[in-house]
């Protein structure tokens, strides 16, 4: 159920039904010459859309900002603070238990370390806060690792992660209309440990994998693979006892 579209009675019907609510999170960002800014964000929305026409549970709005670093100087990305990002979740978060949630899933499309990072603290605190909520943080790629675990040749780029193979099949799945072509394969040369400043000229085309290799079957297949997963994960946060 997507509470931005329940009135008042069906969000409270609801919640006779669910206390579970997913939040997807993503975020403004490049993806390459050929994917959507909001493709982060599109991804998760869509993962727990499916996951709920299948199983009661909530969905609130999404997050349409997160942390982006390494391509903070691409035309395009709108990038908050880890702080704001914190802040912003554990507002959700208090507000989706204030009104009887229960069990709090935050799904990112985004799967940045500083931007996990700042989601894992923000749950990490409702958890000391609220007595009986249950929290789980999970990114897309996590969700892809274990679909590539049951199907090996899933994914046929090796280290793809970000504008290639998968995010384009999975766009042309679900959003076939904001998918502008392909683009090369490419992959970022930052060097190891150190800060740059420059980061577009270490990864100029903004693109980690080959989009080619993408096509509308494999998205379909791959979503599929994450809303079972994403299941499974609703039903184990809702069993779990800590």
């Amino acid at each position: 159920m997507l509470m931005s579209q329940l009135t008042m009675p069906e969000f409270e019907a609801a919640l006779a039904k669910t206390t579970t609510v997913i939040v997807p999170f993503g975020s403004l960002e490049e993806h390459g010459p050929h994917l959507p800014l909001g493709t982060d964000t599109l991804h998760a929305l869509e993962v727990a859309a499916g996951a709920a026409k299948l199983y009661p549970m909530l969905v609130a709005p999404p997050v349409y900002y997160g942390l982006c670093r390494s391509t903070s100087e691409h035309p395009g990305t709108i990038s908050i603070s880890g702080n704001t990002l914190k802040s912003l979740t554990l507002d959700i978060g208090r507000e989706l238990y204030r009104q009887g949630c229960r069990q709090l899933i935050l799904l990112t499309g985004h799967a940045g370390g500083t931007h996990l990072a700042a989601l894992v603290e923000a749950g990490e605190q409702l958890l000391r806060e609220l007595p009986e909520i249950r929290v789980a943080v999970v990114n897309v790629l996590e969700l892809l690792r274990e679909a590539v675990k049951q199907d090996p040749d899933l994914v046929t780029t090796a280290g793809d992660a970000h504008a290639g193979e998968v995010e384009t099949a999975i766009m042309l799945a679900a959003h076939p209309r904001l998918v502008k072509g392909t683009a090369p394969a490419e992959w970022p040369t930052f060097p190891k440990f150190i800060l740059v400043r420059r980061k577009r000229r270490f990864w100029p085309g903004g693109v980690w994998g080959d989009p080619g290799a993408g096509s509308t079957e494999k998205g379909e297949k791959i979503l599929t693979y994450e809303i079972n997963f994403l299941l499974n994960l609703v039903k184990a946060l809702e069993r779990f006892e800590d």
